[in-house]
C-alpha cells in the first residue's frame, strides 16, 4: 500500500507569523476606537448633567409666575368689589 497524500491546505511558519501581526495590529485599532468610544460617553454624560441641572434651574423659575398671575387676578377683583360698593 502506498500512503496518500494529504490534499488539506499547508500554512508555514511565515505565513502564521504575517497573521498574527496582522491581527495584533487589529486589536489595536479596536482598542484605540474603544478608547474614543468611551471618553465620547464620558463627554456625552457631562452634557446630559448639565442640561440636566439647567432645566432643573428653569423649572424652578418659572413656578412664581402663575401664582403672580392668579394674586394678581385676584387683587384686580377685590379691587373692583371695593370701588363697585362704595
Amino acid at each position: 500500500m502506498t500512503a496518500q497524500h494529504d490534499p488539506g491546505v499547508h500554512i508555514g511558519i511565515g505565513e502564521m507569523y504575517r497573521e498574527v501581526q496582522k491581527l495584533g495590529r487589529s486589536v489595536d485599532r479596536i482598542e484605540n476606537k474603544l478608547d474614543e468610544v468611551l471618553r465620547e460617553t464620558t463627554d456625552i454624560r457631562g452634557d446630559v448633567a448639565d442640561h440636566e441641572t439647567r432645566l432643573r434651574v428653569l423649572e424652578r423659575g418659572r413656578w412664581p409666575l402663575p401664582t403672580l398671575g392668579v394674586l394678581a387676578g385676584v387683587a384686580g377683583s377685590a379691587t373692583g368689589l371695593i370701588a363697585l360698593y362704595r
